[in-house]
């Protein structure tokens, strides 16, 4: 009977301990600088809530036309490097009946965190994966990915309803199954924004979620009774001032609305790029920052 158990306690503290060495991986993750005096922000106007709420001097003569080739279609080359092509492939990923279309970037099997681009309206899974196009910020992206040992997706999704969230859980079921134990970061652009809110509401989603990112896209308040909301996941909300398409205010008032809620203590950010547009966020958000706050918060 002693011996069974010592042998019963020592199961359990086994146990217990592989848990708390997952745990303190994924909180010890930090990316090594890649280009960061290139991708850093250009200049901060205004800071407030001590430093949660940015807003960055974003200027197109400096940020677009002295950044491109050719403006808006072609980066400089020295904000490129091709080393994730190697390792970058076109899959196919089914669960039952859902088939998920995804470029993927990195080793999912060796992966210590992975990273997940939902496009908008009219997008595919190309344009999370391209190089030369938003001042090479996908490149870094997939370079940051790989240089650290971790998995990057960009997935097609068909539509952003229960069918697209069908695609979303597929690809984060590959995920937890073939990397156990790499936190999850799920960054949406435009429209594509309706399913990361719909991810932190689902249970299977939001308990691999390790941030979520929004770019330029749409606001929901019921963010606030969400799993992942209460499970302290990390959010970056990044927009342009000038956005036609949605007003930052709304998404300004969500920042606020958590800050208020939390005692300014949830793990939230705002990044406004003044006089940006729609998509300035996907080319001026700096990931290297972003992902090492996020991954060092052990949520």
């Amino acid at each position: 009977m002693i011996f069974l158990r010592v042998l019963q306690y020592a199961i359990v503290i086994l146990a217990a301990s592989a848990i708390s060495t997952a745990a303190t991986s994924a909180e010890s993750i930090q990316l090594r600088p890649y280009k960061d005096r290139l991708f850093a922000y250009p200049g901060v106007i205004e800071s407030q809530d001590d430093g949660a709420f940015l807003k960055i001097d974003y200027r197109e003569d400096r940020d677009i036309d002295k950044r491109d080739q050719i403006p808006e279609r072609r980066v400089k080359g020295n904000y490129v490097s091709m080393k994730p092509k190697s390792q970058q492939r076109a899959v196919t990923i089914t669960l039952e009946d859902v088939r998920v279309e995804a470029f993927e970037v990195g080793f999912a099997k060796s992966a210590r965190f992975a990273v997940i681009f939902i496009h908008g309206r009219g997008g595919d899974r190309r344009l999370g994966a391209k190089d030369w196009t938003f001042g090479g910020n996908f490149n870094r992206l997939k370079n940051l990915t790989v240089r650290n040992g971790g998995v990057y997706y960009a997935p097609t999704i068909p539509s952003f309803d229960n069918k697209g969230l069908d695609h979303l859980k597929t690809l984060v079921s590959h995920i937890r199954h073939t990397a156990p134990r790499a936190p999850v970061i799920l960054a949406c652009g435009s429209m594509g924004s309706i399913l990361c809110w719909q991810g932190s509401n689902d249970p299977r989603i939001s308990k691999q979620l390790a941030g979520i990112i929004i770019l330029g896209g749409t606001v929901n308040e019921a963010f606030i009774k969400s799993p992942a909301y209460r499970a302290g996941v990390p959010v970056l909300l990044a927009h342009g001032s000038g956005d036609s398409v949605y007003d930052w205010r709304s998404q300004h008032a969500l920042y606020q609305r958590v800050r208020n809620r939390s005692g300014d203590k949830y793990p939230i950010r705002f990044v406004l790029f003044q006089s940006g547009t729609h998509g300035t966020p996907i080319r001026m958000v700096d990931w290297r920052d972003t992902l090492n706050w996020m991954l060092s918060s052990g949520s």
